[in-house]
């Protein structure tokens, strides 16, 4: 795969720093093995995987650049079920504006918690925050790791079957959690020098490709630069969509598979359930436009 004339690339990798369950070092290792030409570490809330990898040292054949993925509410007049993702690239680590926010993230995640694990301790299940910190370790806990806690405690199935029935929006164990001003996101990844880039817009609520562009456009006023088009469960018409539009409004388009590790089984780094593939030249034009 290295010799790959068309290698590969992830800008959307979760690690044990928010919710997945490789370590960075481990995932730039797994990014190696498999060929691909460069990764981001995107983590929920927090850049602590982009740090530890950039403190562990990143590997000869590949190329990595800082990320994040913070949780935003819709703009006022988009309505939302959920939270609107925004990923942030090449990110200046000590910038003071996005520490600040990300410590009120951090704060709220750590609240919203034990309401969960009191929900669930109200329907019947014995399940407590200290079995939560024997799974997470030293991470930042989230409702995958919840979620991991019931399966091995018996109370579900899967992952996907604890969401499905007790942790997923509008489930009887689901707390609301904060999500900062649309905005405001956008605003401290550009502080921190930064892309800031529409996540996975698909799985937003966000599925009416005919009513997308002025939600973009919106987005773009407020200095979005970029939109995830290549993705996943991403259908074909809808990165076709999204990427014609990002190039009418002249936006970045990139793309990545949100690998998870152990939690989303069926999704390889870089290769998606294995015909997915992200071209290397998402990357140099990232790179391009963080270097205007």
């Amino acid at each position: 795969m290295a010799s790959d004339p068309h290698p590969g690339i992830d800008l959307h990798v979760h690690s044990t720093a928010s919710d997945g369950t490789l370590t960075p070092p481990e995932i730039l290792e797994m990014a190696v093995q498999l060929g691909l030409k460069a990764v981001s570490i995107t983590d929920h809330d927090t850049i602590s995987g982009s740090a530890a990898a950039l403190a562990h040292g990143i590997p000869v054949a590949l190329e990595f650049i800082t990320g994040i993925e913070i949780s935003a509410a819709a703009p006022h007049g988009y309505p939302s079920g959920s939270s609107i993702h925004v990923l942030g690239y090449g990110l200046d680590l000590s910038d003071k504006s996005l520490n600040q926010m990300l410590t009120v993230l951090q704060s709220s995640r750590e609240n919203r918690n034990p309401q969960i694990i009191q929900r669930l301790s109200d329907l019947g299940m014995d399940v407590t925050m200290e079995e939560l910190s024997l799974v997470v370790g030293d991470a930042t806990a989230g409702r995958p790791h919840i979620a991991q806690l019931m399966v091995a405690k018996g109370l579900a199935d899967s992952i996907n079957d604890a969401f499905d029935r007790f942790l997923g929006k509008n489930k009887p164990a689901y707390v609301e959690k904060h999500r900062v001003p649309m905005e405001a996101a956008i605003a401290v990844i550009r502080s921190a020098g930064g892309v800031a880039v529409l996540a996975h817009p698909y799985l937003n609520d966000l599925a009416d490709l005919d009513n997308f562009e002025p939600f973009l456009l919106t987005l773009k006023e407020m200095g979005l630069e970029g939109v995830e088009a290549v993705y996943p469960e991403h259908p074909e018409a809808a990165t076709a969509r999204y990427c014609q539009l990002a190039q009418k409004h002249n936006l970045l388009i990139t793309g990545g598979t949100d690998f998870h590790g152990a939690v989303t089984p069926g999704i390889q780094m870089g290769f998606g359930a294995g015909d997915f593939h992200v071209p290397y030249l998402l990357y140099k034009r990232l790179m391009a436009r963080l270097e205007q």
